[in-house]
């Protein structure tokens, strides 16, 4: 055996790259720090970083140290195996890459470790998230494609990191259409509470996280299933391959029970992407002006009774509540005619650049008062830029 071989076999973190198929073009970046205490994964890739530079001891140390405290991590463990049996001499369980379990482990290997190269522009935010009404302390954000989950805090509207965690999928990916087909749903959901480990089987380990799927833009699409949520594992395990669940999205139990306290109680939004990028908060900004410019011009027409100016905000292809735009037009005009005034009010403003579609939802509370009738309601608008490039809604309705 050459001396080479025998330095790749020691650095399990250089083997585990090669065989994801990335090559290792120097030293790992430190995973960012979006949590202030050092996590397993953390951890892990500290681990990886000694392998591959070569100090396969202090690499092992550190994995022992993380498989002390961490006994079911099996990433951790494959690792740490092939490292001891790297420095006897002996053939590794890495080489064994046709194993489905060992290729589950590369995968989760390879995700872990671009998510430790991750790194945005600081004062970057998501593209998915224009603005986030007060309302909602916190948002959970989901990388589909990359596995990962992103707690982000709303500050005056806008996010700012505060952890991320490693989360897996469902077995056939993302997209999901009809019940059955094993896939995590793309859209943006609501947290409607949490469920405890005793009132569920062990497959959902620490508990879980429901979410409001199918939502409305689900039923619009005539999309079917149930039961989508966010939670944890089973005891006997750390974590689950990255592609695993009936179409959930699954955590470390340590991770589920660090992310419940932000999002259990405030019906936070949850952003299931697949596809997600990092702008400039400066871009954000003069979308999000923009925007709200457009909403608000929606409002002032409609309370002006300005029917021609306000049914100009809606595509010829508007339907809501079983009408099109021509009966929706035709209702307002018979309605604002008994009116002697009309005032409304927007509130609790939240914009969403809607992930797997050229739309933008606007999330708000309306309030409408008049001489003989008043309510308020969540409304949802859903708005798409027409053949002339102007922003017109499409869907609209109350919840």
């Amino acid at each position: 055996m050459t001396g080479g071989r025998l330095v790749r076999m020691a650095a399990a973190a250089a083997l585990l790259l090669t065989a994801c198929g990335v090559a290792l073009a120097g030293p790992i970046a430190p995973l960012r720090p979006l949590v202030v205490a050092p996590s397993p994964e953390s951890e892990l890739v500290s681990a990886m970083e000694l392998a591959a530079a070569g100090r396969t001891r202090e690499g092992a140390r550190a994995l022992e140290d993380l498989i002390r405290r961490q006994p079911n991590f099996r990433l951790a463990q494959l690792l740490y195996a092939d490292l001891l049996a790297a420095r006897s001499g002996v053939r590794g369980i890495m080489a064994d890459a046709e194993d489905p379990r060992v290729l589950e482990l590369f995968d989760e290997a390879r995700l872990r470790l671009d998510q430790a190269r991750f790194n945005p522009e600081p004062g970057s935010v998501p593209d998915t998230v224009l603005q986030l009404s007060a309302e909602y302390p916190y948002l959970v954000l989901v990388d589909l494609p990359r596995s990962r989950l992103h707690l982000m805090k709303n500050v005056d509207g806008y996010l700012q990191p505060v952890g991320s965690r490693y989360a897996s999928i469902g077995r056939a990916g993302y997209g999901k259409q009809v019940e059955g087909d094993l896939r995590t749903p793309v859209g943006i959901y609501h947290v409607t509470g949490w469920m405890n480990d005793q009132a569920l089987p062990e497959l959902y380990g620490a508990g879980a996280l429901p979410l409001n799927y199918p939502n409305l833009w689900d039923r619009l699409e005539t999309r079917t299933g149930y039961g989508i949520w966010l939670h944890g594992v089973p005891r006997q395990t750390y974590v689950r391959a990255p592609r695993s669940s009936e179409g959930c999205v699954t955590m470390a139990n340590d991770d589920l029970e660090w992310l419940r306290p932000f999002v259990e109680k405030s019906r936070a939004p949850v952003v299931l992407a697949e596809e997600l990028e990092w702008i400039p908060q400066a871009k954000a900004r003069e979308e999000r002006v923009e925007f709200l410019q457009r909403i608000e011009d929606w409002r002032r027409a409609w309370a002006a009774m300005d029917n021609d100016t306000y049914l100009d905000f809606y595509g010829e292809d508007f339907v809501t509540a079983g009408q099109d735009k021509t009966r929706f037009a035709q209702h307002k005009r018979r309605v604002n005619a008994e009116k002697r005034f009309i005032d409304v009010e927007v509130s609790d403003i939240s914009l969403f650049r809607y992930p797997g579609e050229r739309m933008i939802l606007a999330e708000f509370t309306l309030d409408y008062r008049s001489d003989n009738f008043d309510f308020s309601a969540k409304k949802e608008q859903y708005w798409r830029q027409d053949p002339q490039g102007q922003w017109r809604i499409f869907r609209e309705e109350n919840r």
